[in-house]
């Protein structure tokens, strides 16, 4: 990969972690699947006017848009607002491990012993942060947040299906365009308070809005799948794994977290197997 496309891709986990980071305080003020609904609603509205109606697969773009998007944010949101925005960038590391064991399963893929035991590395990351005693109290954020990795990682293999009649960005559009009403019916549902969170929201309460719909979904995905357009998917893959170290700085910096040194033990171990993952000969990682 060249210098200058390096540079554009480390520009996606920078954005992504950025708005990790912003999410977790915006989930202050907005219930969370209503944030994601709005999330998705500016996305879809500012992207639906350049790509196609993908007529041929409206229908799956519904069902993935149900897990992948609206069932996925609402428990990794949901658990985000339960725990720090660092623990919660780390843990949805485990999308990567989730991915590479739904493929065996699913499509009966090879996954090679350096696979193995990256997912087996990653699990026992998860289980020194889930056993911290002083962590007992956030262990459903934990469960919820990791549930939300092991659904993306499910919708991830229902996209895959049909990943050869539409192109990404046509993707992200329509997904965004058929998940925020689903969000917000859920929204409607499940949560309470919305009308006194719209009412009330602060200035950075709707600039978190607009990075996360904006900045996030529109600019980062638009770069990540231009840099993939350019570059082997292996070459480009490994740049994610900064994702984690950036949510922790820009959570230290922005929301004053100060994650423990048994929370950072486990996020390196996970990290290590997501490692072994990416690096090991074919990459299995859904895009």
């Amino acid at each position: 990969m060249k210098t200058r496309e390096l540079l554009l891709a480390l520009l996606v986990p920078l954005t992504w972690a950025l708005g990790f980071t912003v999410a977790k305080a915006a989930l202050d003020e907005f219930p969370p699947l209503l944030l994601m609904s709005m999330r998705f609603f500016i996305a879809g509205l500012i992207l639906v006017w350049f790509v196609p109606i993908p007529r041929h697969c409206l229908k799956d773009l519904f069902w993935i848009s149900l897990v992948g998007s609206t069932v996925q944010y609402g428990l990794t949101f949901t658990g985000l607002s339960m725990i720090d925005a660092s623990l919660g960038g780390i843990i949805v590391q485990l999308e990567v491990p989730f991915s590479v064991l739904l493929a065996v399963i699913i499509f009966r893929e090879r996954p090679g012993l350096l696979r193995i035991i990256g997912m087996t590395v990653s699990f026992i990351g998860i289980a020194l942060i889930a056993g911290k005693p002083s962590l007992s109290g956030e262990l459903e954020g934990i469960l919820l947040t990791a549930s939300g990795a092991l659904v993306w990682a499910i919708g991830q293999i229902m996209y895959k299906r049909i990943s050869s009649q539409i192109d990404g960005l046509t993707g992200i559009a329509w997904i965004g365009v058929i998940a925020a009403p689903q969000m917000l019916i859920g929204s409607m549902i499940f949560e309470t308070g919305q009308v006194d969170a719209l009412m009330n929201a602060s200035w950075v309460g709707w600039a978190s809005v607009v990075y996360l719909g904006l900045i996030m979904t529109v600019v980062g995905y638009g770069i990540w799948f231009t840099v993939l357009a350019r570059n082997p998917v292996s070459h480009v893959m490994p740049v994610l794994l900064v994702l984690p170290i950036f949510t922790v700085l820009f959570s230290m910096l922005l929301l004053g977290e100060r994650p423990s040194l048994e929370v950072l033990l486990g996020g390196v171990t996970i990290l290590a197997g997501v490692s072994l993952i990416v690096f090991s000969k074919s990459n299995t990682r859904p895009t």
